[in-house]
């Protein structure tokens, strides 16, 4: 572990001249000065919430010196002053997020739709096709969990040791110049005691990739300090067991303090030369830094700081430090750099009041054209008083946001109701524009918006002729897997047993030996920075498959994909994405686990990405291939118990494409509709075989995906045909069966069409029990589906089927 000290160097030189010096003391001053004059507008009631990077500038500085192009940073919401550093963030963009200014151009990072200090640089041109991004410098889209951060940071860097050594990617020349880029992760002390950082660390040591990671220490996590977050109170200290020698790969540990500008300087070129040139991960612990106005604008740190920290605080704050060390070395004097401040604190004062003016002339805007069409629909109506008060309430509101202008308007709308068409005409097509600008401002790019759309993939049928063999399901997977491998060099995998043995269930079985472990890699056991290795090559782009083994360790890595990945088009209004294909497996096995169907769960945290859950394999293979044309992340859940289950190779595998968000027909019949997917479809069309017995014929639709859902209305139409429902799955009472349920009948008016209750047919609210018997009396069998539809029947025509 190394301790840089200051080292006297020639102010001369290139990169420590005297004009460096006062450009980076300027940067720290707009800074600070952004900071202080951000927490009072939150006071004034001008921003909802603030948090701010005082007291981390110079260690900030001096990691933007040693960024390069192409570099991807991976940090939180403190890191305002490398942002300025590097010139991807200006101080009128910084007062526009405070403010959450819905323009895109205004605020780039996140168009307002994300707390202040949440950052990022746009990826993507406007239709959605990639920038060059070695051309540019990268920040990855910031997200508030603490030390979420971490595992994509892993893949960042992970993505620049695949440019170096797989020749297959060379001509990826917008993404890589020969992997020499470095990502540079920050994440604060108290963060630390995460566990996805220590996966992270673990995995960067075993990995060998080009990272570097600065652990800000302010001493504290909000209240609490360091001796309750970290083993011997030092995070460099704990992790000493990680730092390589000699002998071993392992992390470069270097300390410094946060106010020495020389010694900061020094530890950042040293930690970027050794990343970028040997790809050794570095974790540069950067001491003694201060947080001047606490934690943020939520309460006061002289609640849990006595006198004597305060004080040092003060003392050892690092532009007080920097400001030392330039009147010491005679760099300035104190005069010039009372001026730099003086202007720095007009230029932060300028650029604020321009982001709040135009932040609040647009708002003011509509609350005037609001205004007018109210007192015009009163004069028009029976309850011309009310309408009038609630336009002169609206026209007096201080620091008005859109939601007092729509609120109001919505009240009108509402007293207007006996009014003529007429009178409301003008404010009701008012509120309809808004509405549809809001949508755009508020709640558009959940999924992509370009051309790469999985819904715009063209749908490309499987072929067969009397020649085509019947197969292990498996085998279908694996010859697609290889053609895959053979023909898209941006095409890797990785996960726990996929490499050498070639997945648990043999889908990649010979696919290492042939292709390489650059392509079809182990990992340890380590869910949660698999996701994050995957988000990180994805970004880059890539385009990565990462195995979860079994769908109930789809837990560990939840978070990443439901914080980061699932949200990423959204949260940056279209400017990054992330197509990470996540593969898993689940349904019908026997036990507690490994045979969990946690639908809902998925259903409701991962929107954002596309949910397959195909019945087969070679509908498996035909939907990773849909999803390899698309920019869309997803998740495929394979069916465990059909792997060894016979099925006819397709002629044209790699071709084919599986359209996502179309159900597919699996039997067509009058008489009742069943909706489902994944194992459940063998287990309803054996009912279906033993139902039409009975003279019963229904139709049973696969829903191939969950997410795009049915955006055909196949299933309406089918409704509307058999006048009765059945939505079937194996999760639990309510969860993706309820989910079916909401979509049809609300999504697509046949609940006039239905002559019975819609019904739905799940698993018991526990998971399975051990044994035959625990799946057969845990999950939905044969004869559940059979006297629930035969019930539903007998209500019908009780003479032709009389109660069992």
């Amino acid at each position: 572990m190394s301790e840089v000290q200051s080292v006297p160097k020639n102010l001369n030189s290139p990169n420590l001249s005297k004009e460096a010096i006062l450009a980076d003391f300027r940067v720290a001053m707009i800074s600070r000065h952004a900071s202080l004059v951000g927490r009072k507008e939150v006071f004034m009631g001008k921003a909802k919430f603030g948090i701010f990077g005082d007291g981390k500038e110079i260690a900030q500085i001096a990691m933007a010196r040693a960024f390069q192009l192409g570099d991807f940073r991976s940090g939180y919401y403190r890191d305002q002053t490398f942002m300025l550093a590097i010139g991807e963030l200006t101080v009128k963009q910084y007062f526009s997020q405070l403010y959450a200014y819905t323009n895109v151009e205004a605020e780039p990072a996140s168009a307002g739709r994300l707390m202040n200090g949440h950052f990022a640089t746009r990826s993507l041109n406007e239709d959605g096709s990639w920038k060059d991004l070695t051309k540019k410098y990268n920040s990855a889209a910031d997200i508030s969990p603490t030390a979420a951060q971490m595992p994509k940071l892993l893949g960042l860097a992970y993505a620049s040791k695949l440019y170096r050594d797989n020749k297959g990617l060379k001509e990826m020349t917008k993404f890589s110049v020969n992997g020499n880029e470095v990502a540079w992760g920050t994440i604060g002390n108290a963060s630390t005691s995460e566990g996805m950082f220590f996966e992270t660390i673990n995995a960067a040591g075993v990995m060998q990739v080009p990272m570097v990671i600065s652990v800000w220490d302010d001493g504290y996590g909000i209240s609490v300090p360091n001796e309750f977050h970290t083993t011997k109170g030092s995070i460099s200290e704990a992790l000493a067991g990680f730092e390589r020698t000699d002998s071993q790969k392992g992390i470069e540990i270097i300390r410094v303090n946060g106010w020495d500008y020389e010694a900061l300087l020094n530890a950042y070129v040293e930690a970027g030369e050794l990343a970028r040139v040997s790809h050794v991960p570095v974790l540069i612990h950067v001491l003694e830094m201060t947080q001047p106005q606490g934690h943020s604008t939520s309460g006061s740190h002289e609640r849990y700081k006595d006198k004597k920290r305060l004080q040092w605080e003060k003392d050892w704050d690092c532009i007080s430090k920097f400001r030392e060390y330039i009147l010491s070395n005679e760099i300035a004097n104190a005069d010039t750099l009372d001026k730099i401040e003086a202007e720095a604190k007009a230029q932060v004062k300028q650029e604020k009041e321009a982001a709040w003016s135009q932040f609040s002339s647009e708002i003011k805007k509509e609350l005037s054209e609001a205004v007018v069409l109210l007192r015009a629909a009163a004069q028009h109506s029976t309850r011309k008083v009310i309408i009038n008060q609630l336009a002169e309430e609206l026209s007096k509101t201080i620091n008005p946001i859109r939601k007092d202008v729509v609120v109001t308007v919505r009240k009108a709308l509402l007293t207007l109701r006996l009014d003529s068409a007429a009178a409301k005409a003008d404010l009701k097509a008012w509120y309809a524009k808004q509405t549809d600008l809001n949508f755009n401002r508020y709640n558009s790019h959940l999924y992509s918006h370009s051309e790469w759309n999985v819904l715009n993939v063209e749908e490309i049928p499987a072929k067969f002729n009397d020649k085509s063999p019947f197969v292990d399901g498996r085998e279908i997977l694996q010859s697609y897997f290889d053609y895959t491998l053979e023909n898209d060099p941006r095409f890797f995998t990785f996960g726990e047993d996929v490499g050498k043995i070639g997945d648990v269930n043999q889908a990649f079985a010979g696919l290492q030996a042939k292709h390489g472990e650059l392509r079809v890699s182990d990992t340890g056991i380590r869910e949660c920075t698999i996701i994050g290795q995957g988000i990180g090559t994805s970004l880059r782009g890539l385009r990565p498959l990462a195995e979860i083994q079994y769908l109930d360790y789809l837990l560990y890595g939840l978070q990443m994909l439901a914080d980061d990945v699932a949200c990423l088009q959204y949260r940056t209004k279209g400017g990054q994405k992330a197509p990470l294909i996540v593969r898993t497996r689940g349904h019908r096995l026997e036990g507690v686990w490994h045979s969990g169907s946690p639908m809902g769960m998925i259903l409701s945290t991962l929107r954002g990405m596309v949910v397959c859950v195909p019945r087969d394999m070679t509908q498996a293979a035909g939907m990773y291939n849909s999803l390899l044309k698309s920019d869309e992340p997803a998740i495929v859940i394979e069916c465990l118990n059909g792997y060894r289950l016979k099925e006819q190779m397709p002629e044209n595998l790699g071709e084919y494409t599986v359209p996502l968000g179309k159900p597919e027909f699996l039997r067509e019949g009058a008489d009742l509709t069943i909706v489902t997917y994944g194992s459940m479809c063998r287990v309803v069309m054996e009912a279906a075989s033993e139902l039409a017995e009975l003279g019963i014929e229904i139709e049973v639709l696969d829903v191939q995906t969950l997410l795009p859902f049915d955006v055909h209305g196949i299933i309406g139409d089918s409704v509307k045909k058999t006048n009765r429902v059945i939505f079937a799955d194996e999760d639990v009472p309510g969860a993706g069966s309820a989910f079916m349920l909401q979509q049809v009948i609300e999504g697509q008016d046949v609940f006039k069409y239905l002559d019975a209750e819609p019904q739905t047919i799940t698993a018991k609210s526990h998971r399975p029990a051990y044994s035959s018997d625990g799946d057969y009396f845990s999950k939905p069998s044969v004869e559940d589906v059979v006297e629930k539809v035969y019930a539903m029947m007998n209500e019908v025509d009780p003479k032709t089927f009389p109660e069992i």
